[in-house]
């Protein structure tokens, strides 16, 4: 095995990306002005000016919204309060490995829908529902989808904005890549078109560092009292030191001077990896061609084992990730998640010729 190994795994931010001397700034400034809160125990909710931050951006009401530690931990709270083992709950395939996992805990129902260019098939989302399924929920992930990299067309988001009120379903909007579109026109989110059935969740893991371990969700009054209490339950609450970094780095205006940085830098990656898709590629996938977020969805031409391509890669020195995860109800084997925003551009060209090297090798 390689010593250097590119990592074609996890969509992480690069270190380069860090405002490490900008994030020490914010956590003087936070103890300075909130010590005596910030390092004592608090409401489950959440750090009560981020969370009026975030409502003002988002135009709801504050008490609505709840910040936790990381969104996925929210998400993992939401799933179990409102799902009962056994019933259903609708995912896009290709869906996040994680959310999967989350779900299958909770002892959920998997059902899911496959992936186009734009989004899902809706008209086979609504012959399922007229059949007389009822989902909990539907999980989605509309802009720069993780691991596809696909955009939902604006159509399908009212159409399932449509579905959702006709046959009573939440909608849980996991938004972390919105912000960072590169190019092209931003489309309404779902939360826009349906704020009182949808649970909106994000993070700055992804625009400002993940290791605050900030997310929080938007959710609906009736829902909000039991998740927080629910939280309150599981952790009492989350970091608040953290939470008030963030609203530092929010109430300066630096969030909006950091993603400029962020989309020059990861644009330039984003097209990159393209290119090398295209010089070496071109007759062995197809792939999703996104205008932002981590992550390029690809899917080869023709059956092989994902496994013997994943020990390919590996003694040539690239790390793959288990295309299989991805999928709600099996397939996979063709699939390979390519993040490219923790990946220099030296990396991403050495990384698609070994990729395709193994490919031919199976």
């Amino acid at each position: 095995m390689k010593e250097n190994v590119i990592k074609f795994t996890r969509g992480v931010p690069p270190p380069e990306s860090f405002a490490t001397a900008k994030l020490a700034e914010c956590a003087a400034a936070a103890l300075a002005e909130y010590g005596s809160v910030i390092q004592q125990y608090g409401p489950a909710i959440g750090f009560k000016p981020l969370r009026e931050w975030i409502a003002a951006e988002d135009n709801t009401a504050v008490e609505r919204v709840i910040v936790g530690q990381g969104s996925l931990q929210l998400l993992d709270l939401a799933a179990h309060l409102i799902v009962s083992p056994g019933e259903p709950v609708y995912v896009e395939s290709p869906s996040y490995d994680r959310t999967l996992t989350i779900l299958r805990r909770a002892k959920a129902r998997l059902r899911g829908f496959a992936l186009g260019p734009d989004g899902l098939d809706v008209d086979e989302i609504e012959q399922r529902l007229a059949g007389g399924e009822r989902p909990r929920f539907f999980y989605l992930i509309p802009d720069f989808q993780n691991p596809s990299g696909s955009v939902m067309a604006a159509e399908k988001r009212y159409a399932i904005a449509r579905l959702a009120q006709q046959y009573d379903f939440w909608v849980i909007e996991d938004s972390p890549y919105r912000a960072l579109r590169y190019r092209g026109e931003e489309l309404p989110s779902i939360y826009s078109l349906i704020p009182e059935r949808t649970l909106l969740m994000s993070s700055y893991s992804k625009t400002i560092c993940p290791g605050l371990r900030v997310g929080y969700m938007v959710a609906p009054q009736v829902l909000i009292q039991p998740l927080v209490k629910m939280a309150e339950d599981t952790y009492i609450n989350s970091s608040y030191i953290t939470q008030a970094m963030v609203f530092e780095f929010l109430r300066r205006g630096w969030l909006d001077s950091n993603l400029v940085e962020l989309k020059e830098l990861y644009r330039q990656r984003l097209d990159g990896m393209l290119g090398c898709l295209d010089e070496h590629m071109a007759d062995l996938a197809t792939w999703t061609r996104p205008e932002g977020g981590f992550f390029i969805g690809l899917t080869l031409n023709h059956n092989r084992s994902i496994v013997r391509l994943m020990e390919e890669a590996q003694k040539a020195g690239l790390e793959l990730t288990d295309g299989r995860g991805f999928f709600p109800e099996g397939g996979g084997e063709n699939f390979v998640r390519l993040p490219f925003c923790g990946v220099s551009l030296a990396e991403i060209e050495q990384g698609i010729k070994i990729l395709a090297q193994a490919v031919r090798a199976v």
